[in-house]
């Protein structure tokens, strides 16, 4: 790959130069972290032969916390090792959308919304919000991110299907208790993908941005919103500064959204059947927010704890791991 990106002919296509800069990237450090840890996994050894020979008890106790802090290292990096699914290497784009559910549907989605950017953060996961639908009464009714770092879609594939809160309602009078859904959706970005898109398919509306938003809106008449019509594929980008950066934005975000449609339609064609999204609604969540007996639960792969508020403020590493590692 080094030697690729010294080849002048690469830089006649910019975003394929970056695309190939950034996988390079990531497996130099991959290597670079097994390097490292395979020299302190030598040097710790080392230490422990030394510290038996002079029954240093100090020094002991110091190569335990060391050996502890390389351990949670190494299964770090053994859980990226497990990433090796067709897409899993791949920047993705993150749908999060309402279900059944109607303005307490959507002021869960917007709750979900907070959880993600807050675990990004936490992560030190790199995020974009490039849409938000602004709901009815509250909340919203979706949104979409940008996730551009390489590995984005394999670390959160685990999020991928119908979350389900309970909860005492704060939109009832009679303070009751209800149950809301959202689903999350992803698609995995190739910046090197080929598909081939007539504009004569395509359908551009411009509008203004507005609503819950926040600080990632612009709200100009800037918004772009593309339809692909042979497919039905809607995508918007509204954050950018300008029109055409919004265009450009939506442009990209449609063709990783018909790479993955096309790829879903063949694979429905070889398994005789027509590939489906799950129905977002009871019965078909991975996941479960109770509030009121402060339990989440997956329903996957059994993991729960009861400390539902550092879950819904972004701690959910736990869930994304047990996920991973049950695959």
């Amino acid at each position: 790959m080094e030697k690729q990106t010294g080849n002048p002919d690469l830089w006649s296509d910019a975003d394929k130069a970056q695309a190939l800069l950034k996988r390079a990237a990531s497996i130099r450090d991959l290597i670079s972290n097994w390097e490292s840890v395979s020299k302190q996994c030598d040097d710790l050894g080392e230490l422990y032969e030394l510290s038996k020979d002079e029954d240093d008890h100090e020094l002991s106790a110091s190569i335990e916390k060391d050996v502890a802090a390389l351990d949670a290292k190494i299964s770090e990096m053994e859980l990226r090792k497990m990433l090796n699914g067709p897409d899993d290497a791949a920047p993705a784009l993150f749908f999060i959308n309402s279900g059944a559910g109607g303005t307490e549907s959507q002021d869960w989605t917007q709750m979900l919304l907070r959880m993600y950017t807050m675990y990004f953060e936490r992560e030190g996961i790199s995020f974009k919000v490039l849409d938000i639908q602004e709901g009815d009464t509250a909340g919203i009714k979706g949104c979409t991110l940008e996730l551009p770092e390489p590995y984005s879609y394999g670390m959160l594939r685990s999020e991928i299907g119908v979350h389900r809160l309970v909860r005492i309602s704060p939109f009832d009078a009679n303070a009751r208790r209800h149950t809301s859904f959202a689903a999350v959706y992803m698609t995995p970005i190739y910046e090197d993908a080929e598909v081939e898109i007539n504009p004569a398919d395509l359908r551009v509306d411009t509008y203004r941005a507005s609503g819950a938003g926040g600080q990632y809106i612009n709200k100009t008449d800037s918004a772009v919103r593309i339809t692909h019509i042979p497919t039905g594929t809607v995508v918007s980008c509204q954050t950018e500064r300008s029109q055409i950066q919004n265009r450009d934005t939506a442009m990209k975000m449609l063709r990783a959204e018909l790479v993955q449609y096309y790829k879903e339609e063949e694979e429905a064609k070889r398994n005789e059947r027509a590939a489906e999204k799950r129905k977002i609604e009871w019965g078909s969540q991975i996941r479960s927010y109770v509030l009121d007996d402060r339990r989440v639960k997956d329903t996957r792969t059994g993991y729960e704890t009861s400390n539902t508020e550092t879950v819904l403020n972004g701690d959910i590493k736990a869930f994304v791991k047990a996920y991973l590692l049950s695959q």
